[in-house]
């Protein structure tokens, strides 16, 4: 039963570092159909600042290929559409808890049934792990008028592992652009 326990946590975890949770908005009034160029406006507060140039390099080669498949042209400049990045890290402690029972059930005269409680006893053992979560704002704003007309929001745990975020920027990129552009 342990093991099974331990695995089912195991699992659990596995899943946390590869998911995201994936939130999107955008103007209900905007055409998107009149958009045809991208132009990459920047980084906003200088939280490029928090991402180091490989995984930049990352991101944005992401989202090239996702606007390529599209049917977008990303642009130097003069694009339809500007874009933004912004990103948030947090330093965060995920705590688990574990409890093993011993005895408790046993044959007695509980009601005449046969079975009751005994004596028994349990220990429990408590983990804490620290784990970054990234927050990943991405904003297109219409050239022509400057407003807003979508965001696309990713939350996820930062994996320390290179070859895995390398696996991972590509297909969190394609899942936040899977609403986008939105349809009529």
């Amino acid at each position: 039963m342990k093991s099974i326990l331990l695995t089912l946590i195991a699992v659990g975890f596995l899943f946390i570092e590869t998911s995201a949770q994936i939130r999107s908005d955008y103007d209900k009034d905007v055409d998107f159909s009149q958009y045809k160029t991208i132009q990459f406006l920047g980084w906003q507060d200088g939280s490029d600042k928090l991402i180091d140039d490989i995984n930049k390099k990352r991101i944005y080669e992401a989202f090239k290929k996702e606007f390529t498949d599209k049917g977008f042209e990303l642009v130097e400049s003069g694009g339809d559409l500007g874009l933004t990045f912004y990103v948030v890290i947090d330093q965060k402690t995920s705590t688990s808890a574990y409890t093993d029972y011993y005895g408790g059930m046993g044959y007695g005269s509980y009601r005449r049934g046969g079975w009751g409680w005994g004596n028994g006893y349990s220990s429990t053992t408590y983990t804490e792990s620290d784990y970054l979560e990234g927050t990943f704002i991405v904003d297109f704003y219409d050239a022509n008028s400057e407003k807003q007309v979508w965001q696309g929001v990713s939350t996820s745990t930062i994996s320390e592992n290179a070859k895995k975020r390398a696996k991972n920027i590509p297909k969190r990129v394609a899942k936040l652009l899977k609403k986008f552009p939105p349809e009529k």
